[in-house]
């Protein structure tokens, strides 16, 4: 197997959104990218990732993975070894939720509980276990690999889309200590954890009128009176994997000074 010379980074949830955005701006740093996407009904605008990927002048992968599924995780990491032979950063952006509001406590049961966590979780954490012997075969004394967490704002105060949501971007940061410290030295764990983010989840969870209403709100409420676009959370990404060899086991909030308000019943953020 020959190694490549470019560095390579493996974004899961990377058909839209903060995923695709990552996948772009890794590639238009010089990277090959391997583009994770869920199943058949995201191919194409996985596909499409691609593209702009390639336009950028990147070697790139499109991979399939249910993130649920530990085999599915190792065969995505098979996959890339064989390409390129190196792993020097992989980002967790694969996520799901449902907007259930927190004061509807018997809207939500544990199978709803469970699927989150499979994905936001239990996923990150397998995704993560897969890659990390590669990653660490491919860092050296010079450049640790890294591993980058998509989390949310929901994990730090409890807001968001669900309960179930909310406490699965809580786990992600804690997992997120426990892997940097089990990882360490050769591979740093950050995470970033975004307020509203426009064009993100929340837009692929909510009817047109409904994500209006909750974009507006939103923005409202910020100190900085705006929401993120995904690549702005893609540019912190490639700041924690690129630019930060002192940083690990860290959870950078982003969320446009939503902590500094105090946020009214049912306000959702992802």
């Amino acid at each position: 197997m020959t190694r490549s010379k470019q560095p390579v980074c493996m974004i899961t949830g990377a058909a839209t959104g903060i995923g695709a955005a990552t996948a772009l701006r890794f590639a238009q740093g010089g990277w090959s990218v391997a583009i994770g996407h869920f199943g058949a009904d995201t191919r194409e605008a996985a596909l499409g990732v691609e593209a702009r990927c390639r336009e950028a002048g990147a070697g790139t992968l499109v991979f399939e993975a249910d993130v649920r599924d530990d085999a599915a995780c190792r065969a995505a990491v098979a996959t890339a070894e064989a390409r390129w032979g190196r792993l020097d950063s992989l980002v967790n952006c694969a996520g799901t939720t449902r907007v259930i509001p927190h004061r509807a406590l018997e809207s939500i049961d544990a199978a709803e509980f469970e699927r989150v966590y499979g994905v936001n979780a239990i996923g990150l954490f397998q995704m993560t276990r897969a890659a990390a012997p590669l990653l660490e075969r491919s860092a050296s004394p010079e450049a640790s690999s890294s591993v980058v967490n998509v989390s949310s704002l929901a994990g730090l105060n409890g807001t968001g889309s669900s309960l179930a949501y909310a406490a699965s971007k809580g786990a992600v940061n804690t997992m997120t200590l426990s892997l940097a410290r089990s990882l360490a030295p050769r591979v740093r764990v950050n995470a970033v954890a975004p307020g509203m983010v426009d064009d993100g989840l929340l837009q692929r969870c909510l009817d047109p009128r409904s994500y209006a209403g909750v974009l507006e709100r939103m923005t409202r409420q910020a100190a900085l009176r705006r929401v993120s676009r995904p690549a702005e959370v893609a540019e912190i990404a490639w700041f924690l994997a690129t630019q930060a060899p002192a940083l690990t086991g860290q959870v950078l909030c982003a969320e446009n000074g939503l902590l500094l308000a105090e946020p009214s019943p049912g306000d959702s953020s992802t």
